[in-house]
C-alpha cells in the first residue's frame, strides 16, 4: 500500500495524507478474514477449553490410573534384542573395483638441466 502525501486539489480542496489500496484488495481483504474465521470457528468445534478428546470425568471422582504401574509378567524376561535389518536381495551384489592409476613417469635424466643454456631466446 503507498503512501500518498498531503495535496491540494485543483479546486482548492486541501487532501490529508492516506494510504491507498490497490484495486480489489479491499475485497480480497474481506474474503480472507471471512475465511480465517470460518477455520477458526470450525477448527475448535470439539469445545472444552482443555482440548481433551474421549469420556471426560466428572469433578469429584478420582484417576482411572493408580501410579505408578508395575508389570508382573514382563518382569522376570529380559529384553528383547534388537534385530539386524535383512538385506532386500538375496543374491550377491558386485560392485566395481577402482581402477588403478598408472605410475608418474620418473625423470630418465639424472642431472640437472640448465634452460637457460638451451637458447630459446625468453
Amino acid at each position: 500500500m503507498p503512501f500518498v502525501r498531503p495535496y491540494v486539489r485543483s479546486d482548492g480542496t486541501p487532501v490529508r495524507g492516506h494510504f491507498r489500496w490497490a484495486p480489489g484488495a479491499r475485497r480480497e481483504l474481506t474474503v480472507f478474514a471471512l475465511i480465517a474465521v470460518a477455520v477458526v470457528g470450525f477448527g475448535n468445534g470439539n469445545g472444552g477449553a482443555g482440548g481433551t478428546t474421549g469420556p471426560r470425568s466428572k469433578p469429584g471422582e478420582g484417576p482411572a490410573v493408580t501410579s505408578p504401574l508395575r508389570f508382573d509378567q514382563s518382569a522376570g524376561r529380559a529384553k528383547p534384542r534388537m534385530r539386524m535389518p535383512r538385506p532386500t536381495v538375496s543374491y550377491p551384489i558386485k560392485f566395481d573395483a577402482p581402477k588403478k592409476r598408472p605410475a608418474p613417469p620418473r625423470p630418465t635424466v639424472s642431472y640437472p638441466i640448465d634452460f637457460s643454456t638451451l637458447g630459446s631466446g625468453q
